[in-house]
């Protein structure tokens, strides 16, 4: 269940194609030499965790394991649990690093030369960029202060809603370089609400479950800071 190189999307895809609740396995970890990450699927979401290799034990939370072995049969009987999200994760399948699959290839018998007329200019690559996200919020009004639901998509630096997810025209987009913050709002009768802050406006914004709330809010703030992050690289190469 030690994948090596594996990333995490394709830790991802392979937990949630062919793994249950509580498939797991292990990876490098892209971000420091001394990390590993275990990967957990829960219900329909996958979960990664750190583990630091300090030489001696493999260091996880605030505890200490001599072995991956002893790591995994210590949680295999006791849950993790994310300290963001309150998820409760136990181990249960070690998802091998060699799984026997079925051929999915198909034989060819005739190749047939019917042409389209297309190039490969005309072929263009589809695919979700990372950093976008799409689901239904229920957002207040600007001047009569009711709820409705609304289809949002956030994709580059912009933030759309619709009317609902059928819609083709948005009703507004947002330009996520005018937002100046992104944070829970507890100001509301409604739970897990969360607010824009814009110059002429603050859009507030509830989701269906805490957990939904939190993920739009990391990812809007991670947008946020990217955009951030551009602008002082354009401001510094300006200035030289």
């Amino acid at each position: 269940w030690y994948h090596d190189n594996l990333t995490r999307h394709a830790a991802e895809a392979l937990l949630l194609s062919n793994g249950q609740d509580g498939s797991y396995l292990l990876r490098k970890s892209n971000e420091r030499e001394d990390l590993y990450s275990l990967s957990v699927r829960g219900k329909d979401s996958v979960k990664h965790f750190h583990i630091e290799h300090t030489g001696a034990a493999f260091k996880f939370g605030f505890n200490e394991f001599s072995s991956l072995k002893e790591l995994v049969m210590h949680f295999a009987n006791q849950p993790l649990i994310g300290s963001e999200t309150g998820t409760l994760i136990v181990l249960k399948h070690p998802y091998p690093r060699q799984v026997e699959e079925p051929s999915i290839y198909e034989s060819v018998r005739v190749h047939t030369a019917m042409q389209t007329g297309r190039t490969e200019s005309d072929l263009v690559p589809n695919a979700p960029a990372l950093g976008t996200k799409e689901g239904y919020l229920i957002k207040q009004g600007k001047i009569v202060k009711n709820w409705k639901t609304r289809w949002f998509t956030l994709h580059r630096n912009e933030l759309k809603y619709f009317k609902d997810q059928t819609a083709t025209e948005p009703i507004r987009a947002l330009d996520l370089t005018e937002c100046s913050a992104v944070q829970f709002d507890y100001s509301q009768e409604r739970v897990n609400c969360f607010c824009l802050v814009f110059p002429l406006r603050t859009y507030y914004l509830c989701a269906k479950t805490g957990i939904e709330a939190d993920e739009w809010i990391k990812i809007l703030r991670w947008k946020l800071s990217q955009i951030r992050k551009q602008l002082e690289e354009r401001n510094a190469t300006l200035s030289s």
